[in-house]
């Protein structure tokens, strides 16, 4: 494979990889957990709040992954009953909404993690995880949302100049 197919693979599949990571690693820190605290009395002390954390990451990733597959907030029964030109406007006043609302929740988020990383926080339960680490999932991942929807733009913009059918439905599978 070549140094682009590789890139396209990571680009396509990046959410993907880090939901997987995220959702095993709280999976397993509970399913530890559990096990430790009514076989053996146990329990660390960073078993509670580190899963949490993690579902940040697991839920932006997972909204940008939806919006990539575009069944992320869509209302295609009313767009399929619209004109084609209309279909077509909706779709970017759907992305002018997305951009928006990820410019709030962007500014918003980099102003939690600053807070975050300059006052030092720490997980609790823990001695050296820092709480900043986990809050950079809401920029990033609403970074990489707002890079869906450019990709979408694309596309739905290439597909109206050719006259294509403009993708209203997300499919079932991938």
């Amino acid at each position: 494979m070549t140094v682009g197919s590789w890139l396209r693979y990571i680009e396509r599949n990046i959410e993907k990889f880090i939901i997987l990571i995220s959702y095993s690693s709280m999976a397993g820190i509970i399913f530890v957990e559990v096990i430790r605290r009514f076989l053996f009395n146990q329990q660390a002390p960073w078993s509670t709040t580190i899963p949490i954390y993690l579902f940040l990451w697991l839920t932006w990733m997972g909204a940008s992954y939806n919006t990539m597959r575009r069944s992320h907030l869509r209302f295609s029964e009313f767009r399929e009953r619209f004109s084609y030109n209309n279909q077509y406007y909706c779709l970017l006043l759907d992305a002018l909404c997305w951009f928006g609302l990820g410019g709030i929740v962007i500014y918003y988020a980099i102003a939690q993690v600053y807070i975050s990383y300059d006052n030092f926080a720490i997980v609790q339960g823990t001695d050296d995880v820092m709480q900043w680490w986990f809050y950079m999932a809401t920029p990033v991942a609403w970074g990489l949302l707002l890079i869906r929807v450019v990709q979408n733009v694309i596309k739905d913009t290439a597909d109206f100049k050719a006259g294509r059918p403009l993708i209203t439905q997300a499919p079932l599978f991938d």
